[in-house]
């Protein structure tokens, strides 16, 4: 019989970390053996750990902060927080939705006037997971409306000389994410109307991801798992799942974890059991009433 988190808190807690660790590692699109190899730690205790099984140590870390009234990560080193750090977190803590959108558009640069201006409307984004034919389809919309087509990935590698494999094997996520962004930065700098194809991962990286949904009308290109895993198999690429015997499983853990976030598209461009040319006739009618309109309101808002 399970325990209740009154119960057993300690319990709980475990459940709840390995919830988040299997979830982040999803959201990333990581299967346990590659983040096994990437963090030099043993695919079964990563299991352990996303089974609510972690090591007691972290408990026992729980319970010394416990003790102090202090929070867990006041105990983790990440290099010299700013003294007004546990003031400034404690306060967000407790704001209302309101105040922590003033916050976040002070944090951003946007306070005062500039909050009240949207960015520039770039055009149009293609979101989703792998296979999901954001590239095919974005060429073809592109041509059909006279817009430039970009692939974010094939732009981050054009600008860095590496492939995304060479550049996350060198620089790791974290890098590839900051690459990311520097290239979004840049194709947003050019001030002209485009059809963006990214990246499936885009949103795992909050300000990445609301910067093409306030500068883009955001589209989710959506399939079916299979789909997605038979278009990533006709493409010789598995990454990040190579030699992973649950490909299928993990890429439905992906798909489950990044469902929220693609949902925040402006529009969903269901293309399941549908051939190229009636999926490409799909995402054309759901740009048409955004293109007779003026493009710029169509920008999503900052919520």
């Amino acid at each position: 019989m399970k325990m209740s988190d009154d119960s057993n808190p300690e319990a709980s807690f475990l459940e709840q970390l390995g919830q988040r660790v299997r979830t982040m590692r999803s959201l990333r699109g990581m299967s346990r053996k590659v983040l096994a190899k990437v963090s030099g730690i043993s695919e079964r205790y990563i299991a352990q750990l996303e089974s609510g099984k972690g090591n007691v140590s972290i408990v026992l870390l729980r319970r010394v902060s416990n003790a102090m009234g202090a929070h867990l990560e006041d105990l983790i080193p990440t290099g010299e927080p700013s003294p007004d750090w546990p003031i400034i977190r404690d306060l967000l803590r407790k704001a209302t939705a309101n105040q922590l959108a003033h916050v976040k558009d002070i944090l951003a640069g946007q306070s005062g006037a500039a909050a009240l201006r949207r960015p520039s409307f770039a055009g149009i984004a293609l979101i989703g997971l792998r296979g999901a034919g954001k590239s095919t389809l974005g060429k073809m919309l592109a041509k059909e409306i006279g817009w430039s087509f970009v692939e974010l990935n094939k732009e981050i590698e054009r600008e860095n000389g590496l492939s995304v494999a060479e550049i996350i094997a060198l620089y790791g996520q974290e890098g590839f994410r900051r690459l990311e962004q520097t290239a979004l930065t840049q194709l947003l700098a050019r001030k002209e109307l485009m059809v963006l194809a990214t990246g499936g991962g885009i949103v795992s990286e909050p300000l990445t991801f609301e910067q093409i949904l306030s500068s883009f009308y955001t589209i989710w290109i959506k399939a079916e798992p299979e789909e997605h895993m038979s278009r990533v198999r006709g493409q010789g690429d598995l990454r990040p799942m190579a030699d992973d015997r649950s490909a299928m499983s993990e890429l439905r853990a992906i798909l489950k974890s990044r469902e929220p976030l693609y949902a925040r598209a402006a529009a969903v461009v269901d293309t399941a059991g549908l051939n190229v040319d009636a999926a490409a006739a799909r995402l054309n009618e759901a740009v048409a009433p955004m293109l007779r309109q003026d493009a710029r309101m169509f920008a999503r808002a900052r919520p």
